[in-house]
């Protein structure tokens, strides 16, 4: 039996350093984009995000890529 991955949809995720706790420790926040074309490159969606982060309050910590994808059985 075949299986075929399917993209079916993309999140860019961009986590935001949002201060420190009462230990010192990063707290952080996320802010997510959806409805990202699948077939959006790795470059295209950090760019982005770094345009994006110049409009924040926040230091931008990390920028995320999320796929998901259906998996469909290959009949014939």
């Amino acid at each position: 039996m075949a299986v075929n991955n399917v993209a079916t949809g993309t999140v860019l995720r961009m986590q935001f350093q949002t201060g420190v706790d009462a230990n010192g420790d990063p707290v952080y926040r996320s802010k997510n984009l959806y409805n990202v074309k699948p077939q959006a490159t790795d470059q295209d969606l950090f760019d982005v995000a770094n345009a994006l982060a110049q409009l924040q309050n926040y230091t931008l910590a990390a920028i995320m890529r999320i796929d998901s994808a259906r998996l469909e059985e290959v009949v014939g």
